[in-house]
């Protein structure tokens, strides 16, 4: 019996669902765990073993080497993880990868429809969002064993025909086979994706040669690393060179362990052996350990490889200025596409437009202590900026909230559209700051000696408590707000006794009327620069904490 039209749909199918299921039970772990992955790949130290180990349990932890990969670029172009502390997390990334493969690989897709029934249970008829995550991911489990269930049958028949058999024999070439792999991971973005057609195909005993299925995942480690250089484009060079660097370890790998098992045969034939009793097995198992010989290859020298990224991509001096310019950095359509990796990156946003308005604020009260109208000037283009990221973090934002996120993620979007907001306004009180140089240049006023100290003095104050502030947001640090609220009482203190000093000057005549009122409106703006900083630091708190009290 030759192959019906019926055979070619249900192959087509379970195709279909098999990526489909990958695809759901991917977003559904990366929902539950939210942003523990944040604080999970934050926790990479200098020790390049624990940085692997985190990069192992993190994609295992999402189901995705590439999600984990574009944090990883995201904290090095943030500054929260080095280049050499990035290098260890990817090479863990690409063997926590490995994970899903052998889970396919066991052979259970006869207990599909039991996870399905599972997950669909607990999807629907669960109110508690933790639980209805856990059933979406075991939904998704369990419609992409169901896929390989659907294939088999059809697969099998497939195999018999001559002109398949004519096409397999095609891919035996070692860089066609290789190129397969890749360009199929890099349109579809997900190397889990490929190995899991690629061991369903085993799992349904398609006669393809066990060398092609090696070279198609040589390939196919080079294709996921596409996505983490596109994430780099807009990044930092700093993280262009860790990108740099996922290629490198891939197409470095790739050809040494393609040359070997093309040379010595014996290797595959080990494999064979070892697992004699599932071709898919045997796929599984290849692809875990050329990731794990790689990366023991490679990780004694990864100073040194971050060394050598240096070179070849060095720092410019405009990179310092990346920051400023009118554009989104962290967050674009793909990213979207992934709601844990869009709550993170979108946290980077809102870190980066808070660090610019901390910049702007520091610049204005240069710009009124040395009546410097070029920084003004530089102020009034700053703030053009940060309204750009108001506006356009706010919009994203308002898309990532309608994505499936688990309660923490939700919360987190919540509480950035209000530290928007804080930080917006404290722009808009340096741009008034800035403002008032330019009233005291345009009509000649002067300030007591007394009045410029309690000025500097008070502007210290609040820049200290919006850099720490800042800091403790960036960082979610809970245990930096105890020094907040005393900063924050320092500059609330400095505010009252310095307008007291300033009401017995204009008793006593030793300051102008026209200036005492631009000192007022400063002393004002610089208190309030305190309190939005204060709500930003505040904002770290979990709402379940807040309720309790």
């Amino acid at each position: 019996m030759g192959l019906t039209l019926e055979d070619i749909i249900m192959v087509a199918g379970g195709l279909g669902l098999l990526l489909f299921g990958m695809k759901m039970m991917s977003n559904g772990l990366e929902t539950i765990a939210g942003n523990r992955m944040q604080h999970v790949l934050q926790r990479a130290t200098s020790n390049r073993f624990l940085a692997v180990l985190v990069g192992i349990a993190a994609t295992i932890a999402i189901n995705s080497s590439t999600a984990a990969t574009i944090m990883t670029v995201g904290f090095v172009n943030s500054g929260m993880l080095n280049l050499a502390q990035a290098i260890a997390i990817i090479m863990g990334a690409n063997v926590g990868t490995t994970f899903s493969a052998q889970l396919i690989a066991f052979r259970i897709d006869a207990i599909a429809p039991l996870f399905i029934f599972i997950g669909i249970v607990m999807h629907l008829f669960f109110r508690k969002r933790l639980v209805k995550n856990i059933g979406y991911t075991i939904l998704g489990f369990g419609i992409l064993l169901f896929g390989v269930t659907v294939m088999g049958t059809p697969l099998r028949e497939l195999a018999n025909q001559p002109e398949f058999n004519a096409l397999l024999t095609t891919f035996e070439s070692p860089i066609l086979a290789l190129l397969v792999g890749f360009l199929f991971t890099a349109v579809v973005q997900s190397s889990s994706a490929t190995m899991g057609i690629l061991v369903a195909l085993h799992l349904s005993d398609v006669p393809m040669s066990f060398q092609t299925s090696a070279f198609i995942i040589l390939g196919t480690n080079i294709g996921t690393s596409i996505t983490t250089v596109i994430a780099s484009i807009p990044a930092n060079r700093e993280s262009k060179r860790a990108a740099l660097f996922h290629i490198m370890f891939d197409v470095i790998g790739s050809t040494v362990f393609g040359t070997l098992i093309y040379v010595f045969p014996g290797i595959l034939a080990w494999f064979q052996t070892t697992w004699s009793d599932s071709s898919a097995r045997q796929v599984a198992m290849f692809h875990t350990l050329y990731n794990f010989s790689t990366m023991f290859i490679i990780l004694p020298f990864v100073n040194q490889i971050a060394v050598l990224m240096e070179k070849i991509v060095p720092v410019k001096s405009i990179e310092t200025d990346a920051r400023y310019e009118k554009k989104l950095m962290f967050l674009d359509e793909r990213i979207l596409k992934t709601p844990s990796v869009a709550v993170l990156n979108a946290h980077l946003e809102v870190c980066r437009m808070g660090k610019i308005a901390e910049d702007n604020f520091v610049l204005s009260v240069e710009s009124f202590l040395e009546n410097d109208l070029d920084k003004v000037k530089k102020v009034l283009e700053n703030e053009d900026v940060v309204n750009f990221l108001n506006h356009n973090i706010a919009s994203k934002l308002v898309l990532i909230n309608n994505t499936s996120l688990s309660d923490n993620e939700a919360e987190r979007i919540g509480k950035m559209f209000r530290t928007l907001t804080d930080i917006e306004r404290i722009a808009d009180h340096a741009e008034n700051i800035a403002e008032y140089t330019l009233t005291v240049e345009n009509n000649g006023l002067k300030f007591s000696e007394d009045a410029i100290a309690d000025i500097r003095t008070l502007s210290a104050a609040s820049t200290e408590l919006v850099s720490e502030a800042l800091r403790t947001f960036e960082q979610m640090d809970v245990s930096r707000l105890p020094m907040i609220k005393s900063l924050e009482e320092n500059v609330d203190k400095l505010s009252i006794q310095f307008i007291e000093s300033h009401i017995k000057r204009l008793k006593a005549e030793d300051c102008e009327p026209e200036s005492g009122v631009i000192f007022t409106d400063m002393v004002t703006d610089l208190e309030r620069i305190g309190d939005h900083a204060n709500n930003i630091a505040f904002s770290v708190i979990p709402e379940s904490k807040w309720r309790r009290k």
